[in-house]
């Protein structure tokens, strides 16, 4: 359908190699002929929860963010394998940050976060029905569970505080498809 937007890959070549990303170069043809290079993050692909207890209110996490020099609030959110079902990464993530089991995961949507430059694709989902259980969150790891109600969602975003894409997005889906 938009195959006149089309980009041909000429070359490629893996530059760096991480525990959570690589990154790629690419050269590559645009329709009309002329050559640019394109700098790709590669990622496996992550999950985000808004976790919804049984009075209506929204689990949170609150953690240091290196690149962003600041603890962030956030949905809980993390990483996933290549071959990881994003379902089970997002019960499994719940379960590590927030020490609660999802009885219900309902995806939202899926959505790049930075398709300029990079290939990450995020799958958001609402929980409910949760029950205590807690699985040891990774090692590097240092957060905090905070819980919100929708008013109290509201003047936090009002005044900003909500810095992330994700979370952003998955509050305003949520709110979207619970009809708040």
């Amino acid at each position: 359908m938009n195959e006149h937007l089309r980009e041909k890959i000429l070359s490629s070549e893996n530059v760096f190699n991480g525990k959570v990303l690589n990154i790629r170069v690419d050269q590559v043809e645009l329709p009309d002929g002329m050559r640019s290079m394109r700098e790709v993050i590669v990622h496996a692909g992550a999950v985000a929860i808004i976790p919804i207890t049984d009075d209506g209110k929204v689990i949170f996490v609150r953690q240091w963010r290196n690149a962003a020099g600041e603890a962030l609030l956030e949905i809980p959110a993390g990483g996933k394998s290549i071959d990881e079902d994003p379902i089970k990464c997002a019960e499994r993530e719940l379960m590590e940050e927030t020490g609660y089991r999802p009885g219900k995961l309902v995806p939202l949507q899926s959505i790049y976060l930075a398709p300029g430059y990079s290939s990450e694709y995020l799958h958001l989902f609402i929980a409910t029905d949760l029950t205590p259980e807690r699985l040891p969150h990774d090692e590097d790891e240092r957060l905090e569970v905070v819980i919100h109600s929708w008013s109290e969602i509201d003047e936090l975003m009002n005044k900003g505080e909500f810095k992330d894409a994700k979370t952003i997005a998955g509050l305003i889906l949520a709110r979207r498809k619970l009809g708040i």
